[in-house]
């Protein structure tokens, strides 16, 4: 795929290497934490979408659904399928919003935050075992370079610009299958 990129923007040959070897050694810490999240996370009976709920509605404080769908960039019926399941769960809890009473407001209980403290800090001692013998500086650089590539990342994904248009088979919706 960023060969074909490579062809349609002028780009200078050490771009083009540099910015192959970025898009394989994102793709493999990805994947790499994806896997490590789901079994890790999966131990205290969520799934590792009901965890980024949970950590969203930690950081967010009381919101509405659609916000929380926002943020977790999923729809709202896999939102609701989502809480549910929190609630269910006694992690989450739906309460009457104080802003509009015709809707209502996710809040995170004290079991849940209970469970997401306990989950965020063995994610974090992982962390330090990653770090534990690299150079402060290389740690910091590392970081804010990652903290860059997610806002320029997050950045695309608003404003619309993604990976390029849809394959062939997907519809002008941008669903595919």
């Amino acid at each position: 795929m960023a060969k074909t990129v490579a062809k349609s923007i002028p780009q200078t040959s050490g771009l083009l290497k540099e910015a192959e070897a970025l898009h394989s050694a994102v793709s493999d810490l990805v994947r790499i934490y994806q896997f490590r999240d789901r079994d890790k996370i999966c131990c205290y009976d969520i799934s590792v979408t009901q965890c980024y709920a949970l950590e969203t509605l930690v950081g967010l404080g009381p919101s509405r659904s659609q916000a929380l769908a926002e943020a977790l960039r999923l729809d709202k019926s896999t939102t609701t399928r989502v809480v549910d399941a929190l609630v269910r769960k006694g992690y989450v809890e739906r309460l009457p919003d104080p802003d509009d009473a015709r809707a209502v407001s996710l809040r995170v209980t004290a079991g849940g935050r209970q469970l997401y403290e306990r989950i965020n800090s063995e994610l974090i001692a992982q962390q330090m075992d990653l770090i534990r013998d690299l150079d402060p500086e290389v740690c910091t650089a590392a970081t804010e370079i990652l903290r860059r590539l997610a806002r320029a990342a997050q950045a695309r994904f608003v404003s619309g610009v993604s990976v390029g248009g849809c394959a062939p088979a997907c519809g002008t919706d941008g669903k595919c299958g």
